[in-house]
């Protein structure tokens, strides 16, 4: 029997242009690609995997022929109830560099009530991020 990785949970994001979200989140988050899996159509990805800091997140293009017709990427939904949350070194150098990457800032980094300084950036994809980086002497 193979060993499970030590991953926890693991995202798996649709995206519509999975090689585009790819070089984003390089850019944006500081990702590795860890594999590429190309569909039969050599236009789409089936699956990649890539790593931000000690979590995984995989990705593949949207595949409405296989789901019924319907896409499930966040664009063609109208967008995404979920918000995927990285504590970083500094709220405001990764608020900065998503958005230099492309992201829009949809909550400006700000100091909360509840002891973090915190921010949310939407990517061109149509994924939601939460930043937050901890006040000190407040946690």
């Amino acid at each position: 029997m193979s060993q499970i990785p030590p991953a926890g949970l693991v995202p798996h994001l649709v995206v519509q242009g999975a090689s585009d979200a790819i070089e984003f989140y390089k850019k944006a988050f500081g990702a590795t690609e860890l594999i590429r899996m190309p569909a039969q159509d050599g236009k789409r990805l089936m699956h990649a995997e890539l790593s931000i800091g000690p979590s995984t997140l995989y990705l593949c293009d949207d595949f409405p022929e296989f789901c019924g017709g319907k896409s499930r990427a966040p664009k063609s939904l109208g967008g995404t109830p979920v918000t995927i949350h990285q504590y970083v070194q500094s709220c405001d150098e990764a608020m900065a560099k998503a958005a230099a990457a492309g992201a829009t800032v949809t909550m400006p980094a700000q100091d909360m009530f509840w002891g973090d300084r915190y921010g949310q950036v939407t990517d061109p994809f149509g994924h939601h991020w939460s930043f937050a980086t901890p006040l000190a002497g407040k946690r």
